[in-house]
Parts: structure tokens; sequence; C-alpha cells
């Protein structure tokens, strides 16, 4: 092959190379881009919380004692004052016998010393003392009949039993709760918060809960209450939450919970996948430019954009890292 025919084949080689590289260069890039809108921004702080009683009452034994019967079952309604467990009374009602004994003899005791006083047989120190062992026999037997009553658990307030921990044999103490107790139609929601997010709770601040047994359903409620220790194990604080409107919810449901810490009504929003380091890239005329961005309101999906970005500019959305100033962009994907 001749010099000149080298030189020609080199020269069409390094053609086709240049011409490729500058297709491939002018050749804009295929990203998904988004129109910066105006909007409502939210600021959230999400937690998990369930539904419980508003007032639950737990149903502990005064007297430690065996259990002999136990009257109702979880999901059963009482009323005030309903016996729900019988506890075995025999060592009670043996105290209470041994108490009566007791009483009666200081009471005869009481009337033959008062008699003689009054004859002038004994000194009134006798008589004092007689009496005031029989005032201390009497409160003896009262207290001995108090506790036989006590073997009868009533119920403190009328509602539902909720959960039940005791079965006949078992025994009761009074360090134990043996049910709980609630009323159905007055329930609040306690939701657990990062200690992290705790400073941004505030009473009255809006909250959005859902679940998982009735999907597309939204429950409005409000911050009652924040209280004021917090676990330092979990790390976490518990937040009580009062329901906008009843609802027929069950106990111990497990809920969603997003509680509105900030809001602003008309925001510039953005994707918050397309803010980086405190800036954002805006194409313009086909290129893409990189601008500083000064953020606010973020959650999940969107980021409020205080400045340095325009309602209606386009944004890529999630910009690859190898995105440079300058280059030439187009919409692959744009929303």
């Amino acid at each position: 092959m001749s010099k000149a025919r080298k030189w020609l084949w080199l020269s069409l080689v390094l053609a086709a190379l240049l011409g490729g590289y500058f297709i491939w260069w002018v050749q804009p890039r295929e990203l998904v881009l988004t129109r910066a809108r105006i909007g409502p921004a939210v600021e959230l702080v999400y937690a998990t919380g369930f539904v419980e009683a508003d007032q639950p009452v737990s149903v502990a034994a005064r007297l430690t004692a065996p259990v002999v019967s136990v009257l109702v079952d979880e999901g059963d309604r009482v009323r005030r004052g309903q016996p729900l467990v019988i506890l075995d009374d025999e060592d009670q009602r043996g105290l209470l016998a041994q108490a009566r004994a007791q009483s009666r003899g200081s009471e005869l005791a009481e009337r033959r010393i008062t008699t003689l006083f009054a004859q002038g047989w004994v000194t009134r120190a006798a008589r004092d003392e007689a009496v005031t062992t029989a005032d201390a026999a009497r409160a003896a037997e009262r207290t001995a009949r108090a506790h036989v009553g006590q073997n009868v658990i009533r119920a403190g307030i009328a509602g539902m039993v909720l959960k039940r921990d005791v079965e006949p044999g078992e025994l009761a103490t009074p360090s134990r709760v043996l049910m709980l107790l609630g009323d159905p139609a007055r329930i609040r929601v306690t939701a657990t918060v990062d200690e992290r997010d705790v400073p941004r709770i505030r009473v009255g601040q809006q909250a959005l809960m859902s679940s998982d047994a009735w999907p597309g359903r939204i429950l409005r409620g409000r911050v009652r209450a924040l209280t004021p220790g917090g676990d330092p194990t979990q790390r976490a604080f518990r937040v009580r939450l009062a329901l906008d409107q009843a609802a027929a919810l069950p106990m111990g449901l497990t809920l969603e919970v997003n509680i509105v810490t900030d809001r602003v009504e008309r925001a510039v929003l953005v994707p918050s996948a397309a803010v980086s380091a405190g800036h954002i890239w805006i194409v313009e005329a086909g290129r893409a430019h990189r601008r500083a961005v000064r953020t606010g309101l973020v959650d999940r999906t969107t980021t409020e954009a205080r400045s340095g970005v325009r309602p209606g500019d386009w944004i890529v959305a999630d910009p690859p890292s190898d995105l440079a100033e300058g280059d030439r962009v187009r919409a692959g994907g744009a929303t």
C-alpha cells in the first residue's frame, strides 16, 4: 500500500473518531426533569402509636391470696362495683373470728370495770385502760371485716375488660395487675417520638394517623400532651393524641402518626432528591446549571426552596453524580 493511501485511511479513521466523539459530546443527556411549583409545604415528625383507653384502670388485689374464680373475660362490659375476681378468704375469715372474740372479751371487761368504777372499787386509770382496750378490739374487728370484703375484687369504673391476666388457682398479690379496664367510648393515641424530635412538638399541633387495617383512611387529631419523662433505653418520649372526631377503633391498634410541626401554605417546592449539598441543577436553554439553594421545610418527597429557584423552573429531579456545568440535557421523563 502506498504512503498516500495509508495517510488517507488514517485520515478517515481519525475523522470517524472525531465525528463520533463530537456526536457523543453534543448529544443531550436524557434526565428526568420536573418543574418547581407552588404548593403547601409541611414539616412532619414521624412516629408509631397505638390506641388505648383514655383513662385505663389497672385491677389488682389489696391482699395476697389464691384466686378462687374469675367472673369476667376480655371484651366483657362491666359496671362500676361489679365483682370481677373472687379470692380465697379462709385466712381472713379466721382472723375475723379471732378479732370478734377479742372484741367481745374486751367489751365484757369494759362493762365490768366501768361498773366497778361507778361503785368506787377501781381507779379511773383502770377504767380508762379498759375502755381503750375495748376500742382497739372493736377497731381490729372492723379492719378484719373489711379485709374479708377485699377478697371480692370489684370494677372501679364502668367500661370494658381490655386485658385479663389471671386464672383460677393463681396467687394474687397487691403488686400484680390482674386486669385492665377502660371505656371504649373514650380513647386516645399514644405515640413514641424520638428524643431528637421532641423540641419541635407542641400541644395543639395537628396529627395525621393511618393504619394498614384501613388503607386510604386518614384519622385527624391533635397533640394533647407530651409526657415530661422519657425512656432512656429507647431514647424516646410519649406523646398523647386526641382524635378530632370520635371513631370506633380497637384497643391496641397500631397507627402510623405524622405530626405537623410547621406549615407554609404557598411555598416553592422541588423534589427532595434534587437538592444536594445546598445546590440544585436548573435546566435553561437545554443546558444544566448548578445553583445554590436555601431550603426550608422538608418532608419525605418535597423540599421548600426559599431562594435560588423560581416557580416554573425546570429541575433535574435526581441529578447523576457526573453531571457537569453546561451539560446538554433533555427531558427523558419530565414530570
